[in-house]
């Protein structure tokens, strides 16, 4: 089932908040661009269903928030399967 242009923000959300999701994920999720989950959640949201809004804007607001961490946490793993793989060489 594919939701409505009013339905489809309010399922992006809950999803966002039930899982404490990313953009990224959610639009991976639903089938949607990043930037449609974005206006989605960031603009027509709030007119739709404010708390749900506030809650994801709560979600997100955390996710940018350790955003540095988990590129951080990527570079690491990358590096350390390529020392892996050069050590069983």
């Amino acid at each position: 089932m594919v939701p409505t242009d009013k339905e489809r923000p309010v399922v992006v959300g809950e999803y966002i908040v039930k899982d404490k999701a990313t953009v990224r994920t959610a639009a991976k999720r639903f089938g949607i661009s990043k930037s449609t989950v974005h206006k989605d959640v960031s603009q027509r949201l709030e007119s739709i269903d404010r708390e749900l809004y506030e809650q994801v804007k709560a979600v997100l607001e955390e996710n940018k928030a350790l955003r540095h961490i988990r590129g951080g946490m990527a570079t690491k793993e990358k590096y350390e399967k390529k020392r892996a793989a050069k050590a069983a060489k």
